[in-house]
Parts: C-alpha cells; sequence; structure tokens
C-alpha cells in the first residue's frame, strides 16, 4: 500500500441542491416538477407557454415561472 500523498487530492464534490431550491431547472427537472412529459413540456416551451433561458447549449426554465404556470388553470391539451 503506498503512502497517502497530499499532492493527489480529490476534486470537491459536485453540490446537490433541490430541484425546489434552484433559480434555474433542466428540461427533464422542470417535467418532473410539473409532473408532465418531456414532450408536453417540449410543447408549452414551443408555443411561448413557458420561457428558457439558454447557458451554453444548455436550456434552462426559471423555476418561478413553473410556479406560475403551475398556479393558473390550463384548459387545452399540452400534446395533440
Amino acid at each position: 500500500m503506498e503512502p497517502f500523498n497530499i499532492m493527489q487530492r480529490k476534486p470537491p464534490a459536485r453540490a446537490t441542491i433541490p430541484a425546489e431550491e434552484k433559480l434555474l431547472v433542466s428540461r427533464g427537472e422542470a417535467a418532473q416538477l410539473l409532473s408532465i412529459s418531456q414532450r408536453g413540456l417540449d410543447y408549452l416551451i414551443a408555443n411561448r407557454k413557458l420561457p428558457t433561458r439558454r447557458i451554453g447549449g444548455r436550456v434552462l426554465i426559471p423555476v418561478a415561472d413553473l410556479r406560475k404556470y403551475a398556479r393558473g388553470d390550463h384548459p387545452e391539451h399540452i400534446v395533440a
């Protein structure tokens, strides 16, 4: 067994924050929060019912807008 070398440190672990505490969430997380399919979420994004933000190549949805959408009534079908 080799002695522990101080120069070989592990990289810091990635912090895991619950989706409810984030400002922006991924499409998958947003679909889970709304309890709909990812295809349904894509439909809402395409029809501008939900705004998105792009950071690099990632499409992110503000949690505040998800909550605002969830509070309203939506009698239309999401996916035809």
